[in-house]
């Protein structure tokens, strides 16, 4: 698994695509690691289950109704980020999104999450799956048009609010889709990734076939970055992540960036994997809520950003509690270019809005000193 373009010509074009970006914006500058006016922020799941906009729209439409629906993934995606006044809008998907093309069907339950009926547990279904169908997730590039139109002009202080897409990383898709859902040991994936030395290295190289021509559909719509989830790497050891997930997602990484856009990396629990996924060449990666931030920038180590990484459930704490949290991370970071605030994870249901906007309005005049 090649990167088809030199590093050189990948950080060219970037480069291009920053100047294209308006004058690049806070955002993206900060991805990366260009000077910046302040901290941007932006949040995992800012679009979600605490906000009532957002619950309105539930009463109506399934989770997946909205995203595959641009319009309504769009008017979701555009009144998050206007509501909280952040620097960038994640558009509405979900991960598992690529599995239906690929030839996996997959439901969410309520109180169970995602399910996939027919987990892929033999080499045989994991040659049947498809990777000849990304064009069926174009409804996804058709939601970013729709958000990069809205935003499309300078805000009222010069700066262009940044566009979102994303993918799952390798290990996580392959999981699920193993699994059949959520696990709290990883047993059958773990299986099969340990015992198939053929059939591990093909799902891989599917799962990155169909994830690089989505993140191409994103990035053509107007995704100025792309974040990479891989939620469930933290499941790993630093040998298991080495040996079987590295490769492919370093492959993912430099296919993306070579696109034109920064790529963020953001895993749950993955302290112990942070120096090796820096190896990945990600442009930022996002750290959870158990390191604190100045301890994970050094085990990352120069040369890359980080986001993150505010505890969600700080978010229900008393004013003066949250206000600290949010200095002592702003305090790590000690305005190094290439700081993203942001939670350690997402929003959770019940949070209150009042506290998210605080700590977007408290990071604008923090991060500015």
């Amino acid at each position: 698994m090649d990167n088809p373009l030199s590093n050189a010509s990948t950080e060219s074009a970037r480069t291009n695509h920053v100047a294209s970006t308006a004058t690049g914006s806070r955002f993206v500058r900060a991805c990366l690691r260009r000077p910046v006016d302040r901290t941007p922020i932006w949040l995992l799941r800012q679009a979600g289950r605490y906000m009532p906009e957002y619950m309105a729209v539930r009463k109506h439409h399934s989770l997946l109704d909205i995203c595959r629906t641009p319009e309504i993934a769009a008017e979701v995606t555009i009144t998050a980020a206007e509501r909280l006044g952040v620097d960038a809008a994640i558009i509405f998907a979900d991960l598992l999104l690529p599995f239906t093309p690929m030839g996996l069907d997959f439901e969410f339950l309520a109180g169970e999450g995602p399910v996939v009926h027919s987990p892929i547990r033999t080499a045989e279904q994991i040659h049947a799956l498809r990777t000849d169908r990304i064009d069926e997730l174009s409804y996804v590039a058709r939601s970013i048009e729709k958000v990069a139109s809205h935003f499309s002009a300078p805000r009222a202080d010069g700066d262009q609010l940044g566009i979102i897409g994303f993918c799952g990383a390798p290990f996580t898709l392959a999981s699920y889709m193993i699994e059949g859902g959520s696990s709290r040991n990883y047993i059958e994936t773990k299986k099969l990734m340990y015992s198939d030395t053929v059939a591990w290295p093909l799902l891989m190289e599917k799962l990155v076939t169909v994830l690089v021509g989505f993140a191409q559909q994103q990035v053509e719509a107007g995704a100025d970055v792309i974040q990479i989830f891989d939620s469930w790497a933290g499941a790993l050891s630093v040998t298991d992540y080495c040996q079987y997930c590295l490769a492919p997602t370093t492959e993912l990484v430099r296919r993306v960036q070579a696109l034109g856009v920064p790529v963020i990396y953001f895993g749950v629990d993955t302290a112990s994997l942070l120096p090796t996924m820096r190896e990945t060449g990600a442009d930022v990666i996002g750290l959870d809520w158990r390191i604190p931030l100045d301890a994970g920038w050094k085990a990352i180590g120069e040369g890359c950003g980080v986001q993150g990484n505010l505890d969600p459930i700080a978010l229900f704490a008393p004013d003066d509690v949250l206000k600290a949290r949010v200095r002592e991370i702003l305090t790590a970071a000690a305005g190094r270019p290439g700081h993203i605030f942001n939670l350690g994870h997402g929003i959770v249901p019940g949070t209150p809005v009042e506290n998210v906007i605080k700590v977007v309005e408290w990071v604008k005049e923090y991060g500015a000193q």
